[in-house]
């Protein structure tokens, strides 16, 4: 074998705290080793064509860089040896940027260690072998995960770009939040005008098939070749004969359920569509509160319903469909401000969340866009809003900067001074975080020009008093203790991840963090793919996000998607486990291990319990390999050989002699 080494400065990155000179010096005693040099970028375009002059020059058969991290350049190298002939699996790298000259001063520690990597990476790459990538068909559809705005434009795009589309909504419309708020910042422009025309797009575009009331069971497969299972929930309605025209909730008697679409600002019937503008706009039964379920008897909805669309003996259905990859649009959920046992703990009616003040001051609210308060519907003149609740406080586990509450609470000042011209807000914060377009005017106009007066500090109590609500709370600025009588406070409620996110990452396969937000592959070169091959996020389900941020990272996903798709066959990851079924013994730890379920249970031809990895499902994880008994199943590029010849040049007096 015949080996280059490459060593990089990386500007002073590397340079300043290893000697590379030094490195490269070193390197030429290793063993195969037959060239090696310092290089100031090696991942330039002239440090690539450097590398490819030495393959073809030295007749290379293998390439060692040592640079910084794989994560992030290893592709790049590969293709560079690609173009110099050889197999791209013939490539080593050794991190000593990362792993070397950042977490360290001393310079000669430092090129000691740097000279050790090195040696492992030329050890392992003397055990390598050149693998060769398989390529498989694939099914030119999309999965798109929920119907809020990221994921209708998800759908939008992937669709315009020719692609079928199968579009899961959990609710029974899609919109999302946005399709409960009533105006958006910083433009105060209507949220449903600016949605709507979108929602009507997916359910008439012929590519989009839209599940609404439904969710994700099960998902199998692969990138390019997902098995979906979708519950379709009951909704006690035939879609197919409800035209949408109302007469079953103008005549239905149960007039007390609890409305979702409101959240609880209100009631509906029992028996409703949740918005004027809901797509698909079909109503849907709540058993907790119908009649015909919690006594048995009434049926008024199905005697006045004109198409005969009631159906008391409709149950859940399922659906399977194929796809070629996925994209995950969950969305987020609200902060329960039930657990601010000092704001109230949601034990007073006068003490609201955004969400429900939106609802409020919405003309397809409740109040029919009056704001009024929930005890007694009088018109509040003393508005009291207190941010980050549920965000930047530790007590409650949510340490992190939810993004938009600083924008929606002055949004809500601005409306609340429209809607009541003699009105007062009274904003309670502890920084104002106003980073996007034209937002930080937005903050000002609200104090400027609507009066707002904001205190910085947080609220320690709100009680009762009367038909008051008493806001008790510091001004850290004036450096005193403040009370504001309020007749209605809203809590700013941070967001979190959305019920059942956790769960759904696992069908998917997918990472999600401590606080159940989705995992991206790279903070910032991979922003919306996953470490799952063909499964994308876009949207607040990776994270707090206001509606610019979502609607771009959903035009991101479809255009992953739509390049993932731009070719007929995709090739497969030839770093997979493989089972030498001489040594399987048929014991199936790898098969309960495996977190894609890539292996499979399998006989013989004799009828002997084999374990088998299918090849396009693996993802080179490396579970099943520490967990067989029998070192029956090997990571191919990292089989036990070459990491074992990797510690044996580290510290070969460690290794025992067989």
């Amino acid at each position: 074998m015949r080996i280059g080494v490459f060593i990089c400065h990386c500007g002073s990155n590397i340079a300043g705290t290893v000697d590379c000179a030094k490195v490269a010096d070193a390197a030429k005693a290793f063993p195969d080793v037959v060239h090696a040099e310092d290089t100031m970028y090696a991942c330039s375009e002239p440090g690539q064509q450097g590398i490819i002059d030495a393959i073809h020059e030295k007749n290379l058969t293998g390439v060692v860089v040592a640079s910084c991290t794989p994560r992030m350049h290893e592709p790049t190298f590969r293709r560079a040896v690609e173009r110099a002939g050889l197999n791209k699996y013939m490539f080593e790298m050794a991190n000593i940027r990362e792993h070397v000259s950042w977490i360290g001063k001393d310079k000669e520690l430092n090129t000691n260690k740097a000279i050790d990597l090195v040696m492992m990476a030329a050890e392992k790459l003397r055990h390598n072998a050149p693998l060769m990538a398989k390529k498989f068909d694939i099914n030119k559809r999309v999965l798109i995960i929920g119907g809020g705005v990221a994921g209708i434009q998800a759908a939008l795009d992937c669709a315009e770009g020719g692609l079928e589309v199968v579009l899961v909504e959990k609710t029974t419309s899609i919109g999302g939040k946005m399709a409960k708020l009533d105006k958006t910042f910083p433009t105060v422009d209507c949220s449903c005008c600016i949605l709507g025309p979108k929602m009507v797009d997916v359910a008439q575009h012929p590519n989009i098939t839209l599940y609404a009331h439904a969710e994700v069971e099960e998902v199998n497969g692969y990138i390019g070749n997902f098995e979906i299972r979708i519950k379709q929930k009951t909704t006690y309605v035939d879609w197919e004969k409800c035209t949408g025209c109302g007469l079953c909730m103008e005549k239905c008697p149960s007039k007390k359920s609890y409305d979702h679409f409101n959240n609880g600002v209100g009631t509906t019937t029992a028996i409703n569509i949740p918005f004027p503008q809901a797509i698909p706009k079909k109503a849907k039964i709540d058993a907790e509160y119908c009649r015909m379920f919690t006594k048995g008897k009434c049926g008024v909805c199905a005697k006045v319903c004109p198409t005969g669309a009631i159906s008391f003996e409709m149950t859940d259905t399922e659906v399977t469909e194929n796809v070629g990859a996925i994209v995950a649009a969950t969305g987020y959920d609200l902060f329960d401000h039930a657990k601010y046992p000092e704001y109230g703990a949601g034990k007073y009616p006068d003490v609201i969340t955004s969400i429900q003040y939106e609802r409020l001051m919405s003309a397809s609210g409740p109040t029919s866009g009056h704001i009024k308060r929930p005890s007694d519907g009088k018109e509040p003149k003393n508005v009291v809003f207190i941010q980050c609740v549920g965000s930047r406080d530790k007590s409650v586990n949510r340490p992190y900067c939810s993004g938009f509450c600083c924008m929606y609470t002055a949004k809500q000042a601005i409306l609340t001074k429209d809607h009541i011209p003699d009105s007062r807000s009274f904003v309670f914060y502890m920084d104002i975080r106003s980073p996007g377009k034209d937002y930080d005017e937005f903050v000002r106009r609200s104090i400027e020009q609507y009066d707002t007066q904001y205190i910085r500090g947080r609220v320690s109590l709100i009680y009762p008093q009367g038909d008051k609500m008493i806001v008790r709370g510091a001004d850290t600025l004036a450096g005193a203790q403040v009370e504001v009588e309020a007749d209605l406070v809203v809590l700013a409620v941070g967001a979190e991840s959305a019920a059942g996110a956790p769960q759904l990452a696992e069908k998917l396969r997918i990472s999600y963090d401590s606080y159940g937000f989705y995992m991206e592959s790279h903070p910032k070169l991979k922003p919306v793919e996953t470490n799952t091959a063909g499964v994308f996020l876009a949207g607040a389900c990776q994270g707090p996000k206001d509606i610019p941020s979502s609607v771009g990272q959903g035009s991101a996903a479809a255009a992953k998607v739509l390049s993932l798709f731009s070719k007929d066959q995709l090739e497969s990851d030839p770093q997979i486990a493989l089972v030498n079924a001489s040594r399987c013994i048929g014991c199936y730890k790898c098969v309960e291990t495996c977190p894609f379920g890539a292996v499979k249970e399998e006989q013989d031809r004799f009828n002997n319990p084999k374990a088998r990895v299918i090849e396009t499902i693996c993802q080179g994880c490396g579970v099943c390999t520490v967990t067989c008994p029998q070192s029956a199943i090997q990571l191919q590029h990292f089989t036990d050989n070459q990491i074992l010849a990797e510690v044996k040049a580290l510290c070969p007096s460690m290794m025992v002699k067989n």
